[in-house]
């Protein structure tokens, strides 16, 4: 193990940052760089504890986090499914919890349960094949949205909708309801497998004090 190497963290923008922040400072890990609102630096480091820490969109943390450009990333666990990038996923940090859904209004059910072909409008392509194709064994059309997925089954695009469900007010108010759940979602912490091969103590190490840390 070399003390000299820094370990780099890929951290998601937003929400999952500040929580991930305020994890790391309750086992005495700090970055005082990142406090600065008015900085417009993009690599932050503690020099003292060898680490540098960067903020990225989302989907883009498994991939700096697969070749290598960061040792450790966190994001969402809907991110990893559906990017699906060879890392490894060492810790479910608990929070960012909802879940991943099939929607859409309570008539859609019954193409579900008689594995008709639909339409399937998502934001998470992959996780949606994956789902019918290998879990259900049911052929569908996937259409891709970015935005307000929620507006498939409105305007006839779509049948059911493959998305995010926290409260499921949205769903509510649109006259859309949850018609099955795909799988649990929270943030979680992913390492690249070389990173974990050479740096394994210190990886382990940390992964141990984030682990008593939630419990």
């Amino acid at each position: 193990m070399s003390d000299e190497r820094y370990l780099t963290f890929a951290l998601g923008k937003g929400r999952l940052a500040s929580k991930t922040l305020e994890l790391l400072e309750q086992i005495g890990i700090t970055c005082e760089e990142m406090k600065d609102k008015s900085s417009r630096k993009l690599i932050f480091v503690n020099e003292e504890l060898k680490l540098r820490f960067f903020l990225a969109k989302g989907p883009d943390v498994p991939t700096y986090v697969e070749y290598g450009a960061a040792d450790i990333g966190v994001v969402g666990r809907d991110t990893i499914l559906e990017e699906n990038r060879n890392v490894y996923e060492v810790l479910d940090l608990g929070f960012g919890k909802c879940r991943m859904c099939v929607c859409g209004p309570r008539k859609a059910e019954e193409l579900l349960q008689h594995h008709e072909r639909i339409r399937v409008a998502s934001k998470y392509p992959n996780i949606a094949r994956e789902y019918f194709y290998n879990k259900k064994h049911q052929t569908v059309d996937i259409i891709k949205l970015n935005g307000s997925v929620e507006l498939g089954p409105l305007v006839q695009l779509s049948d059911v909708i493959v998305d995010i469900v926290e409260t499921g007010g949205t769903l509510k108010e649109n006259g859309l309801e949850v018609l099955e759940e795909i799988c649990p979602l929270s943030a979680r912490m992913i390492v690249n497998p070389v990173s974990m091969q050479m740096e394994t103590e210190r990886i382990k190490e940390l992964i141990y004090k984030m682990r008593e840390q939630l419990s």
